[in-house]
């Protein structure tokens, strides 16, 4: 069998990686040309290798420091850098910011801008933006029904909801969204969706009443699950836009003066899907954060959540790219 290099291992897809990590009292540092995060036990300390090549993001919470080196490795892998607090939320500052999450990525002269100005073409238009918006509500009602769907049908069946239920305010939604006015139209439908997903999350679960409270205002268990679970969505969807090129300002739905606003939009992809119902699992079973955390990493990874974000956001970069170049004035057609 022939040796792979460490340059070799570095070409793997972001679409195909599986690792996001969460650390917490420790040191990111560089040891024998691996990134590695060190623990104290007594008097030892511990060494840990992190696989840079197979990870998308590390979150680095209380306690943590980090080496130029290892930020360089990371960097040079790909890898989205987080800086948090206590239990994966909130994050802090960094290069590109969701309202106080932040993302450090890897910069390169030389990454691909194809999506960039697909993207720019459409963008600057409030009617493909829509539209765009619009897609993007559609591909996460498609993939809400077929994961909801599939929970049902696990082992376990800890999770089971009322699937007509479900499908009615799916149809609802689908038909809301297709005929919504403007952006405002559209939040407004995926709250009121939202909302619904909750309760029949907690009648699935049979965790009793359920009420969505602001982030790190609460200490009941669903509502800290989908606090944490979100970020882990949010790491994806800001690795998934890194990887394409596109800006994380570039919103099409949550607003063009927010400067993540784009990590919302595309996270939103799986929230609801992944994260909402093993929240309500998770604290119906008691798992603790790690428990839960593993639990959704390993759901992102089983359903191949950031092949799907990748895609569509290729998908609507394409497809409104080429409207806004039909479009286009003839003299501006030629131009580019």
């Amino acid at each position: 069998m022939d040796a792979i290099s460490a340059g070799d291992l570095k070409t793997i897809l972001h679409s195909k990686r599986a690792n996001i990590y969460y650390l917490e009292h420790c040191r990111l540092l560089v040891n024998g040309g691996r990134v590695e995060y060190v623990t104290d036990q007594g008097k030892q300390s511990l060494y840990w290798n992190i696989p840079i090549a197979n990870t998308t993001t590390v979150l680095l919470g209380t306690g943590t420091s980090i080496t130029q080196a290892a930020v360089r490795e990371l960097a040079k892998a790909g890898v989205m850098i987080g800086f948090c607090g206590g239990g994966g939320t909130p994050l802090f500052a960094g290069t590109e910011q969701v309202l106080d999450v932040t993302w450090i990525a890897g910069q390169s002269e030389y990454r691909p801008t194809e999506y960039l100005q697909h993207w720019t073409r459409f963008w600057f238009d409030d009617g493909l933006r829509l539209g765009a918006a619009k897609a993007f509500q559609q591909a996460r009602l498609t993939r809400l029904r077929r994961h909801w769907s599939n929970v049902t049908r696990r082992e376990d069946r800890r999770f089971l909801p009322d699937l007509a239920q479900l499908e009615e305010a799916l149809i609802t939604a689908s038909s809301q969204v297709a005929s919504a006015a403007d952006a405002t139209a559209l939040l407004t439908i995926e709250a009121r969706l939202t909302k619904t997903l909750y309760r029949l999350a907690a009648q699935a679960t049979a965790y009793g009443e359920f009420t969505r409270s602001k982030r790190g205002d609460s200490t009941d268990a669903a509502n800290q699950f989908l606090d944490h679970g979100n970020y882990l969505a949010y790491g994806l969807a800001a690795t998934a836009t890194w990887v394409l090129g596109i800006p994380h300002g570039l919103a099409v739905l949550h607003g063009k003066t927010r400067r993540g606003g784009l990590v919302f939009d595309v996270a939103d992809l799986v929230k609801d899907a992944i994260i909402l119902p093993q929240a309500f699992t998770s604290a119906v079973r008691g798992h603790s954060e790690q428990e839960f955390r593993q639990a959704c990493t390993d759901t992102l990874t089983q359903s191949e959540a950031l092949d799907f974000m990748i895609d569509t956001v290729k998908a609507v970069a394409e497809s409104f790219g080429r409207q806004a170049r039909v479009d286009a004035p003839a003299d501006i057609r030629h131009a580019t």
